[in-house]
């Protein structure tokens, strides 16, 4: 897995875009309290859900693989 070279920010974005599109869905409601940890593991696995991004193997799932998918993801918003 290579790093992205703005994975930190790219990270960031997808963490704001990705709560914004649970909420729009009205299947989440995040609070100000909620880990970026728990955000990150609930937006990756809505996503795969609704199938807007390629799973990783469940064998290779960890917090830092979650990150750089979301970034990925994230890289190719507008």
């Amino acid at each position: 897995m290579k790093k992205l070279k703005n994975e930190k920010e790219l990270v960031k974005k997808a963490i704001a875009e990705g709560v914004k599109y649970g909420e729009a869905r009205g299947v989440v409601e995040f609070e100000p309290t909620d880990s970026a940890t728990d955000k990150i593991e609930y937006i990756y696995r809505l996503l795969v859900h609704d199938k807007v991004i390629q799973p990783i193997p469940n064998d290779q799932i960890s917090q830092g693989s979650m990150r750089h998918k979301l970034a990925i993801w994230a890289s190719k918003l507008k």
